[in-house]
């Protein structure tokens, strides 16, 4: 399971490292700076170079040509024109300071969103692009619908206000059908801690201390034994960039059952589809084995015993090497954590209502930190919190989101096809076209 599935939203960090659409950060605020003469001359390269033209090595640095070859940027570019079509022009700048910007990037069929740095020395090469999002050019959430029931497989889509008794729905199509959901089950684990932080059985500042169980990748996975995390920092970190080791923390330290009694709490209508109530090293350690193909011939009851026998004896370098690298979908329809778009605004809602006030309430930054779309479709909303999830043949994205008027709202989508990968870049810019659309309800 990847974080949101390489939606090549990101050309490359500004450290020059490729990330997805679920690692994103926000972009730095603008400021009244005016660029450099010599950075309006390095941005006139970058159309042609997102067209297959220009000189590669001559715009960007060393540093970032060795981490980003040209053969990856392409493969980034083709997957981007598939989706919006001939980049065109750079459409707005919005300075940072005089050598970084926030950019627009117009395209035939969208828009995206960047970043852009320039080194203020030497040849003024470029030393980071990261594309933050892309907006399809559907002028209706009606449009956007007909656009999602088009893909192959299976799609779902709704978006409700939320109201004092509950969401209401606006617009749905398929919205109380389940769906793979790949990494948005860690609002469950964020749910739970929301209610104990709420009740004053544990506090944000609350440390947690490792203690060398095998942990899948991310951020604590080398960390050495005794280190300790606040859980706030491990919450965010579970949310903002989807990391799995921090993941498989928290889910440790709250409790599988305490989690997993959330799930009729938080609005999921049918839990079987998340019971029993895995982490992400367990999943890797099923669809990585033989051992994921006996899941969906087992009772809830012999999935736990499963998960507590062979799967908890299981080695992590017994998992197999090549588990997701061809792109194609493992076990998607039998072997996931699975919940309906319906479910995943209930979740939300609830999230919202339980960080109103009290000591939950600083929980609220933690779903806003990585809004999943780019500035401009962040910035018509009040606030903006999200959580993704993907893996080949799996991509969901759910939003919640305050208007200017102060009404709130919940957006969620699922796209399944277990028979090929799903298009990453086509899905999110539908879905960033219509967090922009449903601003305007």
């Amino acid at each position: 399971m990847r974080s949101t599935v390489a939606l090549a939203l990101a050309i490359a960090s500004f450290a020059a490292v490729p990330v997805t659409a679920q690692t994103q950060t926000p972009p730095p605020s603008p400021t009244a700076a005016q660029p450099a003469p010599e950075f309006d001359k390095r941005l006139e390269d970058i159309v042609p170079l997102l067209n297959g033209g220009g000189d590669y090595a001559a715009t960007f640095t060393p540093a970032f040509v060795t981490a980003v070859p040209k053969t990856a940027f392409d493969g980034f570019n083709t997957q981007f024109a598939a989706t919006g079509g001939k980049a065109l022009r750079i459409k707005s700048v919005s300075p940072v300071n005089p050598w970084s910007a926030n950019i627009v990037i117009a395209y035939e069929r969208g828009e995206a969103t960047a970043q852009i740095a320039v080194d203020p020395q030497g040849a003024h090469q470029v030393t980071g692009l990261r594309i933050t999002g892309m907006s399809a050019s559907e002028t209706s959430l009606a449009e956007i619908d007909a656009a999602l029931a088009r893909l192959p497989g299976r799609t779902g889509f709704a978006l409700a206000r939320l109201e004092p008794s509950g969401p209401r729905i606006i617009t749905a199509r398929g919205g109380d059908a389940a769906f793979a959901i790949g990494s948005e089950f860690k609002l469950v684990i964020l749910a739970e801690l929301f209610r104990e932080i709420g009740a004053g059985a544990r506090h944000w500042d609350d440390l947690i201390t490792l203690d060398g169980r095998p942990l899948p990748g991310g951020a604590y996975t080398q960390a050495t034994v005794g280190t300790k995390i606040s859980l706030y920092e491990i919450a965010e970190k579970m949310i903002s960039i989807s990391d799995n080791s921090a993941t498989d923390i928290l889910l440790r330290t709250l409790g599988r059952d305490r989690v997993e009694a959330m799930l009729p709490v938080v609005g999921i209508r049918d839990p079987k589809g998340m019971q029993p109530f895995f982490g992400p090293l367990e999943l890797f350690k099923l669809k990585g084995s033989p051992l994921g193909a006996r899941w969906a011939g087992l009772d809830v009851k012999a999935r736990r015993a499963l998960l507590d026998e062979e799967i908890a004896a299981m080695p992590n370098d017994a998992i197999d090497k090549t588990l997701f690298v061809d792109g194609k979908p493992v076990l998607v329809d039998t072997l996931e954590w699975y919940a309906s778009p319906a479910d995943m605004i209930r979740v939300m809602d609830w999230l919202r209502r339980h960080s109103e006030t009290g000591p939950a309430a600083r929980g609220r930054a933690i779903l806003a930190k990585n809004p999943g779309v780019g500035a401009e479709a962040a910035a018509r909303w009040a606030y903006l919190g999200y959580k993704g999830g993907s893996e080949p043949g799996v991509i969901a994205m759910t939003f919640l989101a305050q208007a200017r008027d102060g009404g709130w709202y919940a957006l969620s989508a699922s796209w399944n096809d277990p028979k090929a990968a799903v298009d990453g870049v086509r899905f999110t810019s539908l879905m960033s076209r219509a967090v922009e659309l449903a601003a305007a309800q």
